[in-house]
């Protein structure tokens, strides 16, 4: 085993594709084919499961990867103490449904542990991808939302992709109006009286159902509703 190798490894993961790995690393897919087929043979192990959507790591290469993140952090602390000119990046990525609060969490993050060289990103994506992207070590943390009525179904997702929940918070519902709302008379507000009110939700592809929303109470009828699909991610 070879220090590059697990440097090609680290790639792999996070392109999810040999290909494209082999373009960013600047050498020919076969040779990089090559390089992960002889790892896999010292160690008598199967990192990969190839598909046409690309690569996915087995149970083995995750436990795998686990340990070369370790020996390559361990590199680095000594390139880092013996005074080479050239440094790993500070790598850390996060994904997570659409929180206005999870943007600011992430920005604070960056601004307390930024380095001179560093990849931050944040995804906002999908539920779906959210727990896919842990999975896959696209991303070190994901946020999702947690309720009574779909943490039944997301937890045993959560289970069977060998992933972790730990509870950041328990959220209560704001609302917010302008100053000439005509809401704002009132002591209190009701769901009777947003009914007549667009009701905003983002849509969550293939697997677009009640126990991937976002958002709370999610399983009401809606008079009008706006569904958004969006693809951002925020690279710091």
């Amino acid at each position: 085993m070879r220090i590059q190798q697990l440097e090609y490894l680290e790639k792999i993961v996070e392109t999810g594709s040999i290909n494209e790995a082999a373009k960013q690393l600047f050498i020919s897919q076969p040779s990089l084919s090559q390089a992960m087929k002889e790892m896999e043979k010292e160690y008598k192990i199967q990192l990969f499961y190839r598909t046409k959507l690309g690569i996915t790591l087995t149970d083995e290469g995750r436990e795998f990867i686990n340990y070369s993140h370790g020996i390559l952090d361990q590199v680095n602390l000594l390139d880092e103490r013996f005074g080479k000119t050239t440094t790993r990046k500070h790598i850390f990525s996060v994904s997570g449904q659409h929180y206005a609060f999870v943007v600011h969490a992430f920005v604070e993050l960056v601004k307390k542990i930024g380095q001179d060289e560093y990849q931050f990103t944040l995804r906002e994506t999908q539920t779906q991808n959210v727990l896919d992207d842990i999975q896959t070590f696209k991303s070190e943390l994901g946020i999702i939302y947690l309720n009574d009525f779909n943490q039944t179904v997301l937890k045993r997702l959560i289970a069977e992709k060998n992933l972790d929940f730990v509870p950041l918070f328990k959220a209560k519902p704001h609302v917010f109006v302008g100053r000439e709302n005509p809401l704002t008379k009132k002591k209190s507000i009701t769901l009777e009286d947003l009914e007549d009110y667009p009701y905003l939700s983002y849509e969550q592809g293939d697997t677009n159902s009640f126990y991937f929303s976002e958002e709370i109470l999610s399983t009401l009828q809606r008079k009008n509703i706006f569904k958004l699909v969006t693809a951002r991610q925020f690279l710091i």
